[in-house]
């Protein structure tokens, strides 16, 4: 069910998308003056912006419900999660303060380097 609603989801972002490109910006009213009055007849004699307006109002109240389905079947599976044997971050934390430093080995019969001669004057 869940791929069902996730499927709808993507059909409708993808619907609202094109419905937003057929609109005409506010600015396109201008060109009817000048003879391209004649191409709104395809919605008929109101035009396309009413009809657009609501097919976008009507999807993105789908996108919403969708949307709404989706968080709630995120939720569910959120709550089996911690039925999966996943640690909690206290756990974790109190594993990583028990961890020491590792003591790395010193080699066998060798003694401890002797200061390098420097050019360097030292500080009295």
């Amino acid at each position: 069910m869940e791929t069902v609603v996730l499927i709808i989801h993507v059909l409708l972002a993808a619907a609202v998308i094109g419905l937003i490109l057929l609109q005409q910006g506010k600015g396109a009213e201008a060109g009817a003056s000048f003879g391209a009055g004649a191409s709104q007849t395809v919605f008929g004699s109101t035009g396309s912006g009413n009809f657009l307006s609501r097919m976008t109002g009507v999807v993105a109240a789908g996108i919403f419900a969708t949307s709404f389905v989706l968080a709630v079947y995120a939720k569910d599976k959120a709550g089996s999660v911690n039925d999966a044997g996943i640690p909690s971050a206290v756990v974790v934390e109190s594993k990583t303060a028990e961890v020491e430093e590792p003591q790395l080995p010193a080699l066998e019969g060798t003694a401890p380097a002797a200061p390098a001669e420097s050019d360097i004057p030292q500080a009295n």
